[in-house]
């Protein structure tokens, strides 16, 4: 029998803005107008702000674990940017700037690590779902979003992150496998930050990209360049297209960075190089946002000092609501389950009593 190939792929990588600014004019033509790359840089930079602070709130007891955003900010604003609001936003837990952007009060996540539940009650209409800590659970719920959203016919899709760790879950290879066969409009965007926690991309990864883990399951895959903000609403918007108009999944590598430690609890120096730092500050999302802004004559040091001064401002603010929040009922615990309470537990909410000790009162009255 004569061997013939039946299969080959080719994973392409997009960058329109490098680490010095240039800019690919032509690749990057209307992705983003200069309004919108202004407002993008502007919200960044405040979520960059947000983030320092919770660190702060944090290493000063009045919040618990938190995991920064910092480096990250680039792919889940410009994945948010690129959505519709009839999309659904999906994320793990360092989705920050693209919530932010979607619409969610920033004191929801403070709330949601000072451990007050409130912050995980996202407002009504926002279709945006609560952080999700468990490593790749939340993949599944993008993909029954989008199961949804085709059924109804309401042209929705679904965006999931997750990180390069979490592709090697059983959950994430269940998800997409179940959204490929079924033709689902769903994207998978996994920030590859370098690092699972303490292990590095090289010994939780074996092929040469992560993106290339979608293609078993038959998805469009690509890779971009993660801190570059263009190149990242290109994509998803692309992705989008595809989800919405043909059903097919698309599984992108946002290749970035963590720069600070996965989690307030862990020590990222005993395991990690200094020298990588040094090599990702350089190129930072925002650092390289701003020199393209700059170049644009959209951006000066004038209002570079007053955005940091307007971004302090907002964000003491958010402390504040944060921080001033009304303790909860404890009626709170039967509230938020049933769109419809029922009789048990809206007798155990009004007595504050469980079922069986009203039935072992009304025993021994009898």
């Amino acid at each position: 029998m004569p061997v013939e190939k039946v299969f080959s792929a080719t994973i392409e990588r997009v960058s329109i803005l490098d680490e010095n600014g240039k800019f690919d004019a032509k690749l990057g033509k209307d992705v983003i107008p200069p309004v919108d790359a202004v407002a993008l840089y502007e919200h960044m930079t405040i979520c960059r702000a947000y983030d320092m602070v919770a660190f702060k709130l944090q290493r000063s007891g009045r919040m618990g674990t938190y995991p920064q955003n910092w480096g990250q900010e680039a792919t889940s604003t410009g994945a948010a940017y690129a959505m519709e609001d009839r999309d659904w936003f999906v994320p793990a837990y360092r989705e920050n700037a693209g919530m932010f952007w979607r619409g969610l009060p920033m004191e929801y996540i403070f709330w949601h690590w000072m451990g007050d539940e409130r912050g995980n009650k996202i407002p009504d209409g926002m279709r945006t779902l609560p952080l999700s800590v468990p490593i790749g659970t939340q993949m599944l719920h993008a993909a029954g979003l989008a199961w949804a959203g085709k059924y109804r016919g309401d042209g929705s899709a679904a965006v999931t992150f997750f990180g390069d760790g979490a592709s090697s879950e059983g959950d994430f290879h269940e998800a997409i496998n179940f959204a490929t066969s079924l033709k689902l409009p769903v994207v998978f965007f996994c920030q590859n930050n370098g690092w699972a926690i303490s292990t590095p991309r090289k010994k939780n990864v074996g092929g040469e990209t992560v993106a290339q883990r979608g293609l078993a399951y038959g998805a469009h895959c690509v890779q971009v360049d993660g801190n570059d903000i263009y190149a990242v609403v290109k994509v998803v918007r692309e992705a989008l297209d595809r989800a919405r108009n043909d059903f097919e999944v698309t599984f992108i590598e946002g290749v970035t960075y963590r720069m600070g430690d996965h989690t307030t609890a862990d020590d990222a120096r005993r395991y990690r190089d200094p020298s990588e730092l040094k090599v990702w500050e350089k190129r930072d999302p925002l650092l390289r946002l701003r020199k393209h802004l700059e170049s644009q004559k959209a951006w000066d040091d004038s209002k570079q000092e007053a955005l940091e001064v307007r971004a302090k401002e907002h964000v003491n603010g958010v402390v504040a609501r944060a921080e001033g929040i009304a303790k909860p009922e404890v009626s709170d615990i039967f509230s938020y389950t049933y769109a419809t309470m029922p009789e048990t537990l809206a007798e155990q909410r009004q007595t504050q009593r469980t079922n069986s000790l009203s039935l072992n009162d009304n025993l021994q009255s009898v």
